[in-house]
């Protein structure tokens, strides 16, 4: 009776450690994933009566192209306006500022002096209360950065529902600390067992009474037939790597280098829906696809000088975007105070991604003009890209599959229509592959 008294102590002992731990790790979530949203959404009534949301429409819509809220822009900031105008005065400027220059405003003519005499549009449709609602949007004070929750583990769980779920780290802990238990309870087990043998009169076998085995490495010699079969399948092993080795050379798939200036295709091509031909205009008409001028990069970032806070991500803040813009501005000797290029320009030494060898031909207009193929069809999915990589493997099986597998667009393209023609009839089908066309002759990629 004492020997099961002491191995029902030790059960119980490792269930109450158990039920310590998980209580202790359930109330560590609960704690972790209360949220700061105590502060409110900070609106301020700067004008009684404003309706903000109706004041945040036509700010996007009719204001947004030259102003910003917080930063000049185009024209200047509008936050703070209340304090340096008087609202009749806004009234006036707004709904026809020649006007107001005309009556010898030296207001309204020392903001159009300023600002190179660029006239503002006139929106005499504005009522006062809409002016109101604009104004008072753009007076509410600027929201303090929102701050992250830490991202969950890549290929886990976020941590479940609220008050019960745990880490992968917390759950192996707990599991480790259990078979460590049970491993001391297996030992006292078999340790007790034992004395109740001796103490009965049971004999007990001991470790020295047991026949010595032989070393595993001398009962793997005496064994022919393990020995041929490890040895034909080492061999298959090695062939098979090596061969494996030897094709890649030369293979760069997922190659993703560190560009000087942080691009996001996930930013750009994803949410802005921004067409790849835009940046890469040469793909219609050239071989090259083209790296992009930086003064199209600036056709937009004139205006965009930093990026909305929901576009930011837990690897990517919103701060670190703000900044690679600023590189931008460095590169092209663009000053955003002034609204002005300098004379202060840097080169940005942009690293290749896709690099065919020289004893290959690929025209990207072929493709992309004549042939209407999407760039994701080799680049893969960029909208989704956080950092461009290369998708496909570029090799000369993977362009001779796709020429095998693609059927050429015959209606409405008159580049090939005569070929189109002779070779339905030849191959007796209404459509033909690019390899029936000739695509896998060795002559139409090395020449």
């Amino acid at each position: 009776m004492k020997y099961i008294t002491v191995i029902m102590s030790s059960l119980k002992m490792t269930l109450t450690a158990f039920m310590f731990v998980f209580f202790l790790s359930a109330t560590g979530q609960d704690t972790a994933e209360e949220t700061s949203s105590e502060s409110g959404s900070g609106q301020e009534e700067v004008i009684p009566g404003a309706d903000l949301a109706k004041g945040e429409e036509l700010f996007k819509s009719i204001c947004a192209s030259c102003h910003k809220r917080y930063e000049k822009a185009i024209g200047p900031a509008l936050h703070g306006l209340t304090e340096r105008r008087e609202m009749e005065w806004i009234y006036k400027w707004i709904k026809n500022n020649k006007k107001l220059r005309e009556s010898g405003d030296q207001q309204a003519i020392a903001i159009y002096e300023e600002y190179n005499k660029t006239a503002m549009p006139a929106y005499p449709q504005l009522s006062n209360q809409d002016i109101d609602n604009i104004v008072a949007y753009a007076e509410q004070p600027k929201p303090e950065p929102k701050q992250k929750v830490a991202a969950a583990p890549q290929g886990g769980q976020a941590g479940g529902q609220k008050g019960s779920g745990m880490s992968t780290e917390v759950i192996l802990g707990i599991l480790a600390f259990v078979l460590l238990m049970l491993s001391v309870v297996l030992y006292l087990v078999n340790r007790t067992l034992n004395r109740f043998a001796e103490a009965n009169g049971v004999p007990v076998k001991q470790e020295e009474d047991k026949e010595p085995r032989k070393p595993i490495w001398v009962a793997f010699a005496e064994n022919q037939f393990l020995v041929v079969i490890t040895v034909v399948v080492v061999l298959l092993g090695v062939a098979y790597g090596a061969y494996g080795f030897l094709m890649q050379v030369g293979v760069d798939q997922g190659y993703e280098p560190v560009q000087p200036i942080h691009y996001s295709h996930r930013i750009h091509a994803g949410e802005n829906k921004i067409e790849c031909k835009y940046c890469h205009s040469s793909a219609r008409v050239s071989k090259h696809s083209g790296i992009p001028s930086l003064n199209v990069c600036m056709n937009c970032h004139k205006q965009v000088n930093e990026v909305a806070e929901e576009t930011a991500t837990a690897q990517y803040s919103k701060e670190f975007y703000d900044k690679e813009i600023q590189k931008l501005y460095e590169a092209t000797g663009w000053n955003p105070d002034e609204m002005a290029y300098t004379d202060e320009k840097k080169p940005v030494k942009w690293v290749r991604i896709h690099n065919l060898p020289d004893l290959a031909y690929f025209n990207h207009s072929q493709h992309v003009t004549v042939a209407n193929i999407e760039c994701q069809k080799c680049h893969g999915p960029v909208e989704e890209m956080e950092i461009m990589y290369q998708h496909s493997s570029l090799t000369m099986g993977w362009c001779i599959n796709c020429h095998r597998e693609t059927q050429v667009n015959v209606k409405d393209n008159g580049y090939y229509k005569k070929i189109h023609e002779e070779l339905s009839k030849k191959y007796n089908v209404d459509k033909v592959t690019a390899a029936q066309m000739g695509g896998i002759e060795c002559g139409k990629c090395h020449y």
